[in-house]
């Protein structure tokens, strides 16, 4: 095992960020990545297996009619990212999960140096929470193959793919803000730790 690896894992936390049915509703738009749930479900059972820090984030909505209101059946998370009992769960309503919450407080309290985040969707809520994250000082950790987003209007009449969108973005974060890693390698880092 290198020392990069363990300081990887060391003082980590797991953050899935808004796995939410919301996202099956209009009028979101079409999405890539359909293995994004099992790279996500296939992380979350390796990180539970060794117990380390879990931390999911909701998105709830205060905007009228939004699929992922509190009162919206799409609020609720997607199956199979149901927190389990005593897992903490961070509530917001913006992109970024540090901001209006206490997740940086929950973080600094358990000792978190590094941050691993994944889900929906990679160009907003997931990019916007691993810039912030990086600006706090976390050292910050994308998992690529476990986010998703969405088709986006270019401004001019024409669509800007969702794996044009994400291929940028994780470009972007792993440039300037953080790590971008694959479910695979970071599940084998978690099999290295262990042994």
């Amino acid at each position: 095992m290198t020392p990069g690896r363990h300081s990887l894992l060391s003082n980590s936390v797991l953050i899935p960020i808004d796995v939410q049915r919301g996202f099956d509703y209009p009028p979101w738009p079409a999405r890539n990545n359909p293995a994004m749930e099992a790279n996500g479900q296939r992380l979350l059972a390796a990180w539970r297996d060794r117990n380390l820090p879990l931390i999911h984030v909701r998105h709830d909505s205060v905007v009228p009619g939004s699929s992922l209101a509190p009162e919206h059946p799409g609020n609720a998370f997607r199956d199979g990212f149901e927190p389990l009992s005593g897992e903490p769960v961070v509530s917001k309503s913006v992109n970024a999960a540090f901001i209006g919450t206490d997740l940086d407080l929950r973080l600094r309290r358990l000792g978190i140096d590094t941050v691993i985040v994944f889900g929906i969707s990679t160009d907003m809520c997931v990019s916007t929470t691993a810039r912030v994250a990086s600006n706090l000082g976390y050292r910050t950790v994308v998992v690529g193959d476990a986010c998703a987003c969405f088709d986006l209007p270019d401004g001019a009449g024409g669509v800007i793919s969702a794996d044009e969108i994400q291929r940028a973005h994780l470009a972007t974060l792993r440039v300037e803000f953080a790590d971008v890693v694959d479910t695979d390698s970071l599940i084998a880092q978690l099999r290295d730790v262990a042994a």
